[in-house]
């Protein structure tokens, strides 16, 4: 369940468990970055005071907590850093704030005073602070003692809480920040619980009271279809392939956009079984198809005027009897030919499939979002989502929107000498290259299955979609939503005609 957003004047505040006030350095002690209004001077002067004894800094992300100050039973003093040409990025505040949200898990109701109420301001730390309040909890068994609530209930103050632009602005980020929570539990589920069968349903689950019609191809479907991919893929599996999609169709839409992503719900490697090591962290392998599904979600919910197509092709890849072998060729969807030298590289045969669906429903552009490869993590680490394109404009536009939404990503090329090394005598291509730019290689691979009329780009998500290290800013452990922003301010920035 996500918090709820308000907004309030300080001086009409509601009663609130704690307040957080943003600090600046100043010297080599801090000064308020706000809160004028909703603290009386003395209060403030005795903030300041404390503050200066209990050495607080204001560095980006810094908490310190101060009892005993009129305003609040605890003031969280939010360090915001140093200020860049007169103000902070939209990062710097939406990553406080979400470390200000997670460090007050266990408190129901928070205000906050923020730094200014332009709305990229008030945007930036609703953000932050709706994306910082998020637990997964659902396989525990520990009592409420033990395992702290996130942050209820938020209210953001500011000059005019009746102003238009500023409801809009926290009505929207409420929308978007719900389909990234949407996208973290889907990603945090157990692979136990969540087969192809369990992702189509929480697809038409997500889909229920929005004008998205959903329709879900079973084994059945699949292999009639000619879906040869997701079929190869998931046949070593007990729990067979699905494939979904999701069509939202405004009145009178200005573009229609298709999102294609990875679905494989649990990844051993198959055949070409992976270490066991690190394993576990395979259940986040469809965190592709989790995005794709809640941001078209939250684009009919915004009720933007683009149609979406979004495609989940998902599969369970697993070893047995029945599995892939390398060396096998299979046919995907549309005719063409793949040597599967490797059952490890098996996310690009269902996206394959579903890119060849997804260019049948003639978009103006497609975006494929994929945790495809390990290479993605040793160019770009963990954080940074790789941008490849068969089409220089469009990586510039969803470069733009990543941006704008606060996502980190960075385009890559495509090297038209890698193409030949996906090469063999035995198929029309092969689904690996050698292993130099391998996430390079991989999107040559995917780029064969869209025209190149048609604009298309590959998001690799596989560092950024999980964090397996420790908390930070607006990110939890584990699933982070990844790419789920960058979709839907896609979409708006088309609606706007950017």
């Amino acid at each position: 369940m996500i918090a709820t957003l308000a907004l309030a004047a300080p001086k009409s505040a509601p009663a609130t468990d704690a307040l957080i006030v943003p600090i600046v350095p100043k010297g080599k002690s801090v000064d308020l970055a706000g809160a004028t209004a909703v603290l009386p001077a003395a209060s403030r002067k005795k903030l300041l005071d404390l503050l200066a004894d209990l050495k607080a800094t204001g560095k980006r992300g810094e908490i310190t907590r101060v009892a005993g100050v009129t305003g609040a039973p605890l003031i969280v003093a939010l360090g915001l850093g140093e200020r860049t040409s007169g103000t902070w990025s939209a990062e710097a505040l939406r990553r406080s704030a979400g470390d200000a949200a997670r460090a007050l898990a266990g408190t129901r109701r928070v205000s906050i005073t923020l730094p200014s109420s332009d709305p990229a301001d008030v945007a930036a730390v609703a953000t932050g602070a709706l994306l910082g309040a998020y637990a997964f909890n659902e396989y525990k068994s520990r009592s409420e003692k033990d395992a702290p609530k996130p942050v209820r209930n938020f209210t953001l103050l500011v000059d005019d809480p009746k102003n238009a632009e500023l409801k809009s602005v926290v009505a929207d980020v409420a929308i978007v920040a719900a389909a990234v929570h949407g996208t973290r539990d889907l990603v945090n589920t157990p692979p136990g619980h969540l087969p192809p069968s369990a992702l189509a349903d929480a697809a038409r689950a997500a889909a229920a009271d929005l004008p998205i019609e959903v329709t879900v191809l079973d084994e059945k479907e699949l292999i009639a279809g000619g879906f040869g991919g997701i079929t190869a893929v998931g046949q070593g599996s007990d729990n067979p392939p699905r494939l979904i999609r999701l069509a939202y169709r405004p009145e009178n839409p200005v573009g229609h956009l298709a999102f294609v992503g990875k679905g494989i719900t649990f990844d051993t490697g198959g055949i070409s079984i992976k270490p066991a090591a690190g394993m576990d962290a395979m259940k986040s392998d469809m965190a592709g198809a989790a995005a794709v599904i809640n941001a078209a979600c939250a684009i009919a919910r915004l009720g933007l005027p683009v149609s979406i197509t979004a495609y989940a092709p998902t599969a369970e890849n697993m070893p047995s009897g029945k599995a892939q072998r390398p060396g096998d060729v299979i046919t995907i969807y549309g005719g063409r030919t793949v040597e599967v030298l490797n059952t490890d590289a098996e996310g690009r045969l269902v996206l394959a499939d579903a890119l060849e669906r997804a260019v049948e429903d003639s978009p103006d552009a497609i975006v494929d979002v994929a945790t495809l490869t390990g290479a993605q993590t040793v160019a770009l680490g963990l954080r940074t989502t790789g941008i490849m394109a068969n089409n220089d404009d469009f990586r510039d536009e969803v470069f733009e929107a990543s941006k704008r939404a606060g996502e980190t990503m960075w385009p890559m090329p495509l090297p038209e000498e890698l193409r030949a090394t996906l090469d063999t005598p035995w198929a029309d291509i092969a689904n690996i290259g050698n292993r130099f730019g391998g996430m390079l290689s991989a999107a040559v691979f995917l780029k064969e299955f869209v025209p190149a009329s048609i604009p298309w780009a590959h998001l690799d998500i596989a560092g950024p979609s999980y964090n397996e290290g420790t908390a930070y800013g607006d990110t939890p452990k584990g699933g982070s939503g990844a790419a789920v922003r960058t979709l839907v301010q896609l979409a708006k920035d088309r609606a706007a005609g950017a």
